[in-house]
């Protein structure tokens, strides 16, 4: 409503979800079987992936053995990665802003979506913000730092609206 308001552009960068099952599902090949318009939702296939990004292989270990966990889990988080930065990419330019809102599995340890802007070879100013829970909001605690540029602490017993 805001951006409405203001008249600013809003631009939805996710992949629609039941392609992102289809690759959970079936792995990127699933993809190739979607239709011109189908592809339009998506970056130029094949993407870019690399397994043994930390982010990723954590994926597969805390899932463990769950029975949706399978080796395209994280193909399944990549091409969502992967559509959101094409989607940033495409409707940015130079000398604007580009405020993107997402999920910090996303972006955090400077990954996920961070990482294909560069890989896609787009210089930017690029920052991260990643939201952490703590009892104590005093001091961050050591698994928190590093998370992104800025980290936003809030307490743990924080009415969440979620």
């Amino acid at each position: 409503e805001f951006a409405k308001d203001n008249e600013l552009n809003f631009i939805a960068t996710n992949i629609p979800r039941r392609y992102a099952a289809m690759v959970n599902r079936n792995g990127f090949e699933a993809l190739k079987e979607l239709s011109k318009q189908g592809k339009s939702y998506l970056p130029p296939l094949p993407i870019p992936y690399d397994s043994e990004l930390p982010g990723y292989k954590a994926m597969l270990e805390m899932m463990g053995m769950a029975d949706h966990a399978n080796e395209n889990l994280p193909k399944a988080q990549a091409i969502k990665d992967a559509t959101m930065a094409h989607f940033i990419l495409k409707n940015y330019s130079e000398g604007m802003v580009f405020l993107h809102f997402n999920g910090t599995y996303h972006s955090n340890n400077f990954e996920g979506i961070y990482w294909y802007l560069n890989e896609y070879g787009k210089e930017n100013n690029i920052l991260t913000i990643s939201t952490v829970e703590q009892e104590n909001i005093n001091e961050l605690d050591e698994n928190h730092k590093n998370l992104g540029d800025f980290i936003i602490d809030v307490p743990a017993n924080m009415t969440k609206t979620y």
